[in-house]
């Protein structure tokens, strides 16, 4: 089942008088939607009692809760040691997963730095290979693991660089913000057929099975020459991309993503009105 939901806490939220996450499944399920992305940016900071205790309100809310890795991870950074951090990051986001009781960990691959793009890439891809082999060591291989489109073009993270990084092991799964997409290739998705293409790309390179729930970023997004300047809501009229034609897309592949918003601030009432746009299309 395709399933709607925030990318954290937003603005209402804390307007209505909540605080605490574990309030926000029960929040999420007033609103009549299906999952929840909490965020680990900032670093992996919290109790295993605490995370437990999250967990259980989610499960008994009935809403599927995922999590965002680190934002400090870099797979293409030279430097091994640095390198070994990004593994922890991801690994320790994972263990914390296991206590909530969810399956989906998104995470940044990483950025160029000076290197060319072509090694930057290559040595991503061989330290992926790397995280597998410590996904399956330390028992994680019935998760997702969510390699992220990004939206600066400094940042490891096309389509294309997202969906090899996917074929490297089944554990990786792709996770495609479009609102990235839109930013770094300055307002390429407008039509259905924008997102068609590239959801066919998908089925044609993964298989339909792998791409049939992948995971799915979406907000407006400001842009300039270098890509994402920063997020925006649904009532942006001036930049992108628009929800419905990617609905549409969708629902004419058979395709049921699990679909984050990550507006700015109006994050949980943007998924609202996702998934309203969702039931409301015809094709």
């Amino acid at each position: 089942m395709i399933k709607f939901g925030p990318s954290g806490n937003g603005e209402a939220f804390y307007a209505a008088g909540f605080k605490h996450t574990t309030e926000a499944a029960a929040y999420c399920k007033s609103l009549g939607l299906d999952c929840f992305e909490y965020s680990f940016g900032r670093g992996v900071n919290i109790s295993e009692g605490k995370a437990v205790e999250i967990g259980e309100a989610f499960r008994q809310a009935q809403v599927e809760i995922s999590v965002h890795a680190p934002y400090f991870i870099n797979f293409a950074n030279p430097d091994d040691e640095v390198a070994q951090k990004s593994y922890n990051y991801v690994l320790s986001s994972a263990k914390f997963l296991q206590l909530f009781g969810g399956e989906r960990v998104v995470f940044h691959p990483a950025a160029q730095g000076k290197v060319s793009r072509y090694e930057a890439v290559q040595k991503t891809a061989d330290r992926l290979k790397t995280l597998r082999d410590y996904i399956y060591l330390n028992g994680f291989e019935n998760l997702k693991f969510c390699p992220e489109t990004m939206g600066k073009i400094a940042q490891i993270g096309t389509l294309e660089e997202i969906v090899a990084f996917c074929k490297i092991d089944n554990c990786f799964v792709p996770a495609i913000d479009f609102g990235h997409i839109n930013a770094r290739e300055q307002g390429s998705l407008k039509t259905v057929n924008d997102y068609k293409n590239r959801l066919e790309y998908m089925i044609a390179e993964l298989g339909y099975e792998r791409v049939k729930s992948f995971h799915v970023h979406f907000s407006k997004i400001m842009y300039g020459g270098k890509g994402e300047i920063k997020h925006l809501t649904l009532d942006d009229t001036v930049y992108g991309p628009e929800f419905e034609p990617l609905a549409i897309a969708l629902k004419e592949l058979k395709l049921e993503p699990y679909i984050v918003s990550e507006s700015a601030g109006t994050q949980a009432e943007d998924a609202v009105q996702m998934k309203r746009i969702y039931y409301s299309v015809d094709t």
